[in-house]
């Protein structure tokens, strides 16, 4: 069994999805880049966080970006989000695991907001909250604890903030930083090393 080496979290609050990360990539034991990218972007709506081996999570979403923009450009139409699920899912299972991919999707369209973990094997479940990668066990028991429906996004920027926390105080694959994507329906924006010693934690913890 490969480990992931990650926490990757998403979030769903009143107005769209929160996307996070740590940004260290590794090797067995070693830690070969401490400001690697696991946000990859998708459509103009969407985009993924990425638990696996960085090629393969860089390369699936960079093919199934390309195949939406194509959709796009021919019909003029946004795109929606179960359609880059379906595409995924249709990747990994047709590879029968052989790609190392676990994903958290997150993206807003005439349906609102969703978010989707899918599995490498092509697997996938809608949820309001997920995490994934080797330090997703520390990073879910902060969001199953603090996790509220209709949460604003400040509430949801520091819930998430300290799910990934978690997840590298407490797994050695996990480390680096904490990268942010936010999905609203009048776009999305991003932003990379958004942890810069806070000291504003939730009450009990750390």
């Amino acid at each position: 069994m490969k480990k992931t080496g990650t926490t990757i979290a998403g979030v769903i609050f009143n107005k769209g999805i929160i996307l996070a990360s740590d940004t260290r990539a590794t090797i067995k034991e070693t830690a070969m880049d401490i400001n690697c990218d696991k946000i990859h972007y998708i459509s103009p709506n969407i985009c993924c966080c990425g638990a696996g081996t960085s090629a393969d999570t860089e390369n699936i979403t960079a093919i199934v970006s390309n195949h939406l923009e194509v959709s796009r450009l021919s019909t003029s139409k946004e795109t929606y989000v179960i359609s880059a699920i379906t595409i995924l899912q249709t990747i990994l299972f047709q590879n029968n695991g052989m790609i190392s991919a676990a994903l958290i999707v997150g993206g807003f369209d005439l349906s609102g907001s969703q978010l989707y973990s899918i599995h490498p094997y092509g697997s996938s479940e809608r949820l309001p909250f997920c995490t994934m990668g080797s330090g997703s066990l520390a990073a879910i028991s902060i969001l199953e604890k603090y996790y509220q429906d209709k949460m604003n996004l400040d509430s949801a920027v520091h819930i998430i903030k300290q799910a990934v926390l978690a997840g590298i105080y407490n797994d050695i694959g996990s480390g680096g930083n904490i990268d942010l994507c936010v999905l609203t329906k009048t776009g999305l924006s991003y932003s990379r090393n958004s942890y810069k010693n806070e000291t504003k934690q939730i009450p009990g913890h750390f």
